[in-house]
């Protein structure tokens, strides 16, 4: 393998049609005895920041993450079907998956602010499971800071096949939370604007490469080809 590949998930491979959201409020409700009078802040955040700042938005103290980490699995577990019926897999995502799933030089893999459980139940919901490397992934987690996700799928991946921890590194998402993850881990951004982020924003946010959407498959493997020379 001579290229490492990090999807995000959320309005980058699928658009959840609000699921994530109840997800956050049926956690935070298990765990607080209450329902949430706010929604949740995502945009990019990983699970362990977004659980501290809803309970630090209600003026609650903030749960131990063992326990958060449960709810959160439970509040997810079961949700494929809610997903199929209201979301859906984004334009172009069938296809570049399969085309780096086939290519052997390349390990494709997501890094995502969800944990792992909730990561593979909304991949599951639209069959992108098997495309993608999940046993190496960089997931919410590991840690609340998004740039640390990226050392966690390297170790994983250095692990699983002996790459390089240094090997060329490219994390696709839709925030400008992905683009400063990538930086500050040494990596390559590419910035899909399929989230709430305009193209214009994706650039200002410092992204190496910005497409509105993942349909041009061969324009964005020979970016990624590049990317690893």
């Amino acid at each position: 393998m001579q290229l490492i590949v990090l999807w995000d998930v959320d309005h980058t491979l699928v658009d959840n049609a609000g699921v994530s959201k109840e997800i956050y409020a049926n956690a935070f409700k298990a765990l607080a005895g209450r329902d949430a009078e706010l929604p949740a802040p995502t945009e990019g955040r990983t699970d362990r920041a977004i659980t501290r700042e809803m309970f630090v938005r209600h003026g609650l103290p903030v749960p131990g993450w063992e326990s958060a980490q449960r709810a959160l699995e439970e509040a997810g577990r079961g949700r494929e079907e809610d997903l199929r019926r209201r979301g859906r897999v984004l334009p172009g995502v069938q296809e570049a998956l399969k085309a780096l799933a086939a290519d052997s030089e390349v390990c494709s893999s997501v890094l995502t602010g969800n944990i792992a459980a909730n990561a593979r139940v909304k991949l599951r919901a639209f069959g992108l499971d098997g495309l993608l490397d999940l046993s190496v992934g960089g997931y919410g987690e590991d840690s609340e800071d998004r740039a640390q996700l990226v050392d966690a799928a390297r170790t994983r991946i250095h692990a699983a096949y002996g790459v390089a921890m240094m090997a060329p590194t490219v994390l696709i998402g839709d925030t400008p939370r992905d683009v400063q993850a990538a930086h500050d881990a040494g990596a390559h951004c590419v910035a899909v604007a399929s989230g709430i982020h305009s193209v214009a924003e994706l650039h200002a946010a410092g992204a190496d490469f910005v497409v509105p959407d993942l349909t041009d498959t061969e324009g964005l493997l020979a970016h990624l080809r590049a990317a690893a020379a």
